[in-house]
């Protein structure tokens, strides 16, 4: 497959229809949405952006959004918003104690996670503006109890939702609540607290270490196995499922310190790949057994149920919410990120099952404080009044109805479909990425990607690869690899679970396949020249905790240890062309070495 550089796009906004072409007779998902407004982008050179670069020290987190074409650095909060969303924020009310918005996320939380297909919509009534007073009489201060969201005066009374601005800030309230509790229920030198996790993504593994909590990650295992073209979008594996073996046999030795079970969906530590309703019940009955409480990351649950939905036995004919509905009656807890499948710019939330296994095992700290009332207490200290957790209105409305917008079977069979094509775009160009792709990001496999050029993981090739690609192209992704996951501060066991990759995270309703595809002809140029990628040596913040975030770099300049070597076959049997990598610092280029040789020498 042979692809050229396009000229980048000129904008970014709403997804148009697709354009992708197949050899074969499939009928590609019909769109789900159109187009109604766009975003016209700065043009910028690679020098300018070289300039810039050098300004912040390399770090690509430091980027001015501004000034990129195509901006993969993460899904969060980069979402398009759909119609009804931007109609809902019209709605939005800015009242400090119990706005509108409240009580609509709140009965969003019990359609979405726990009604399944019959639902209330509450937020309908409050757009038409047809809410009077016996309806938040009935329907916003309704008593509901037992639930994940408690109405009324048992909210009060039993406090178990919590909004906050975004999903680590929902980490945050839960580990340190946690903390806080478990070292108000334990004697002098206890051991240190346990949690069990598919995989703590980074800022839910920082949050876990503040709060003074080991984590143990026990991936099944197989990530990086290879996995066949021609099943993409016909099987999957869901390699995002917790090792059950590796966690029992965890737990039949430590089980008095695991203080917490966490499983991730999508998993975003393992490449956003799904979890299994099976592996979900797996894990609940071992949970059940210990007696541990089991929580969800549930920031892109919408997309774990539509892997289910496609690949699991025995879900084909189950809705979405119907699914949704089955994963969280497992569970006794969940933190979210709305910036995610929430389909908003901002918010998120934790909440827990009302009288459960969790709200039993954090009772209350030495002061007897229920964990519930805890944890509002520091939301109240650190966001503000329960009513909005540091949202605005506008956003609470606009999350509420991005619940039900991202759980529409079309928009997931879109959004999942549009990610495989990138991926399956890549694979037959010849570039090594992780298969099958998951729901919201595809990853480069950078020791496929580096293969023959002898890197090793300490020069952190794989950021200067994500400068390159800023620089010359104006693409922004993410090193998730050896310096993401501080592969120079582990253990040579630990050094082994960590692969190297670079995230290239699509913004939900926003990237086009012209994007895509410049993208896609961006990575083929700089895989011609990866011989020449320089390494980076970290200048400032080797030792800050999310590093990625803030740390400033120099560009090594690869040295070359070996010439490379093409022979051309030419008319005449007297000359040869040689080409080489050229070992000038910072180099982006192939030279090309005409070698006369005299007649008589063999060609």
């Amino acid at each position: 497959m042979q692809l050229f550089i396009l000229p980048p796009s000129s904008h970014d906004g709403l997804q148009v229809r697709s354009q992708i072409r197949s050899p074969l007779p499939v009928l590609p998902p019909p769109p789900s949405h159109n187009a109604v407004v766009v975003r016209s982008l700065l043009t910028t050179t690679s020098m300018e952006r070289e300039q810039i670069l050098r300004d912040i020290e390399y770090n690509i987190f430091a980027f001015p959004a501004a000034l990129v074409t195509c901006d993969f650095l993460t899904d969060s909060g980069t979402s398009a918003m759909t119609d009804i969303q931007w109609a809902a924020v019209m709605r939005g009310d800015e009242s400090y104690g119990r706005n509108s918005g409240y009580y609509c996320l709140l009965d969003a939380f019990r359609d979405i996670f726990e009604r399944g297909d019959t639902q209330e919509r509450i937020y309908r009534d409050v757009l038409a503006g047809t809410a009077d007073a016996d309806f938040y009489r009935k329907k916003c201060l309704k008593a509901y109890e037992g639930g994940f969201v408690n109405g009324g005066s048992v909210q009060l009374s039993r406090p178990n939702f919590f909004i906050v601005p975004q999903g680590r800030c929902a980490e945050s309230l839960l580990f340190s609540s946690m903390k806080e509790t478990l070292v108000g229920q334990s004697s002098e030198n206890v051991t240190q607290p346990v949690i069990i996790s598919n995989g703590f993504f980074d800022t839910t593994g920082a949050h876990a270490a503040v709060a003074g909590l080991e984590r143990q990650t026990f991936l099944q295992p197989g990530l990086s196995d290879p996995f066949p073209e021609e099943l993409i979008g016909k099987r999957n594996f869901f390699k995002g499922n917790l090792d059950i073996a590796a966690a029992e046999e965890f737990l039949r030795k430590h089980g008095d310190r695991v203080a917490l079970i966490l499983i991730t969906i999508t998993n975003n530590f393992a490449a956003g790949q799904p979890v299994s309703m099976a592996n979900i019940r797996q894990t609940a009955a071992i949970a059940k057994r210990y007696r541990i409480p089991l929580f969800f990351d549930a920031c892109r649950f919408a997309e774990n149920a539509k892997f289910i939905q496609d690949f699991e036995e025995g879900f084909s004919t189950y809705s979405i919410g119907k699914i949704v509905q089955e994963i969280f009656s497992y569970v006794d807890g969940f933190t979210i990120s709305l910036k995610k499948d929430g389909l908003a710019n901002m918010g998120g939330a934790l909440c827990f099952r009302d009288q459960g296994l969790f709200t039993h095992k954090f009772s209350g700290h030495k002061d007897k404080i229920p964990i519930g009332e805890l944890i509002k207490e520091h939301q109240i200290l650190c966001y503000g009044n329960d009513s909005y957790g540091g949202m605005s209105g506008r956003d609470l409305m606009a999350a509420a109805v991005g619940l039900y917008e991202v759980t529409k079977e079309s928009y997931l069979r879109n959004r999942i479909s549009q990610v495989q094509s990138f991926a399956q775009k890549l694979h037959a160009s010849g570039i090594p990425v992780l298969l099958p792709p998951g729901g919201h990001a595809i990853y480069l496999d950078m020791d496929g990607f580096f293969d023959g050029c002898d890197r090793a993981p300490e020069e952190f090739a794989s950021v200067g690869f994500t400068i390159e690609l800023l620089r010359d192209y104006g693409i922004r992704a993410w090193e998730a690899g050896p310096f993401a996951w501080e592969w120079d501060k582990k253990t040579t066991t630990e050094r082994k679970n960590i692969l190297n990759l670079v995230r290239f995270a699509v913004p939900r309703n926003s990237m086009t396949d012209h994007q895509i595809n410049y993208t896609i002809a961006a990575i083929l140029q700089l895989h011609a020249k990866r011989h020449t990628i320089p390494g980076v040596k970290i200048i400032r913040g080797a030792e800050s905790r999310l590093r990625h975030f803030q740390s400033g770099f120099a560009l090594v300049p690869v040295e070359v240890k070996q010439k490379v070597k093409l022979e051309v076959k030419q008319i005449s049997l007297y000359n040869k062309i040689e080409v080489f990598t050229d070992p000038l610092p910072f180099s982006y280029f192939w030279a090309v070495r005409i070698l006369d040789i005299t007649a008589g020498v063999p060609a």
